[in-house]
């Protein structure tokens, strides 16, 4: 049975997702992108916390969750502790699954799996996540960076799981860095820690 759990956090815009993706895609890897859990339990609206203990992976496919949104409801309903609590569970079980994982999120080396034997942390400046974001969804980019602040600032300082990089995660700044060349660097990180642990 391979057990190996990958974990990358980092704030909105960062990379991190595509990276995640990558990074799953070329080890063979399950992938969980955790801020799709909160997107969901924000779109469905109502309870959070009744949201949240209901969720369902038909839950994960809307297609709306990717919207800005959708990511700030996602950031107002993970400061509650009840909903955080109620997809801890999903999420480690995920991460311990047999065959390998990959979580992207904002706590996952930190508190959700902070046993994980890959823990990095994708990061780049608020201007330059900002423009990414505004290439992807339009609209007035000084807005846009606004929303990347505002995001950054609840998510750094929420009282329960705050965004930070664990103590003995890589991290990995994309502020000058193409997607490729951040991505080549996290795959050849993970690739030495599973021929480290002799999995590969």
């Amino acid at each position: 049975m391979v057990i190996f759990t990958v974990a990358i956090d980092g704030p909105a815009a960062a990379g991190k997702g595509t990276i995640s993706r990558a990074v799953a895609a070329h080890f063979g890897l399950a992938h969980l992108d955790t801020g799709l859990l909160y997107r969901a339990v924000g779109a469905k609206g109502g309870d959070p916390v009744l949201a949240a203990q209901t969720l369902t992976e038909a839950d994960l496919a809307r297609g709306d969750l990717r919207t800005l949104e959708a990511g700030q409801a996602a950031s107002r309903v993970a400061i509650i502790p009840e909903v955080r609590a109620a997809l801890l569970d999903f999420q480690r079980r995920f991460a311990r699954r047999e065959g390998g994982a990959v979580l992207d999120g904002r706590d996952i080396g930190t508190v959700i799996c902070p046993e994980a034997e890959v823990k990095l942390y994708v990061t780049a400046s608020a201007e330059v996540r900002a423009h990414r974001r505004w290439l992807e969804v339009g609209g007035d980019e000084a807005r846009v960076l606004a929303e990347v602040k505002e995001r950054d600032a609840r998510d750094m300082g929420r009282a329960d799981a705050p965004l930070k990089a664990a103590a003995d995660a890589v991290v990995i700044d994309s502020s000058d860095m193409s997607v490729t060349a951040a991505t080549s660097l996290a795959i050849g990180i993970v690739g030495d820690a599973l021929r480290a642990a002799g999995k590969v």
